[in-house]
């Protein structure tokens, strides 16, 4: 069961790097937005339970996953490497340079990263 942990007074949704892996967008309810509304703000997912077809941007799976976090207004963390995805295409190194300039979607190498995110001098606090 994924953990919720605060960082900086934000419930994170930390999920385990064995589970199920995300292959459809019903996976990505059932076992991410789903496990969420234990009270979590923010969902950190590690990559590798995401398909590959996530980082296929081709496949429009990515956009409709990012689609239906933002409908339920909970931010999205892939953590860790996803150096193989960025070196195989053109179109997800830019994706990923304006998620992470934004406050709802992020790629971040590791939980460390996330809690600087989201700390007083981060770029994730939410207002309002």
């Amino acid at each position: 069961m994924p953990d919720i942990v605060e960082q900086h007074g934000v419930p994170v949704l930390v999920c385990e790097a064995d589970g199920v892996s995300i292959g459809t967008v019903q996976d990505a309810l059932d076992h991410l937005i789903g496990a969420a509304f234990t009270g979590a703000e923010v969902v950190a997912v590690p990559s590798p339970r995401l398909d590959d077809r996530f980082f296929d941007l081709s496949t429009g799976l990515a956009g409709d996953i990012l689609q239906k976090f933002a409908n339920y207004r909970l931010r999205l963390v892939v953590i860790g490497d996803i150096g193989r995805h960025l070196a195989a295409s053109s179109a997800l190194p830019d994706l990923v340079r304006e998620a992470n300039r934004g406050q709802d979607i992020w790629f971040l190498p590791d939980l460390d990263a996330l809690a600087d995110r989201l700390g007083p001098d981060g770029a994730g606090r939410k207002t309002g």
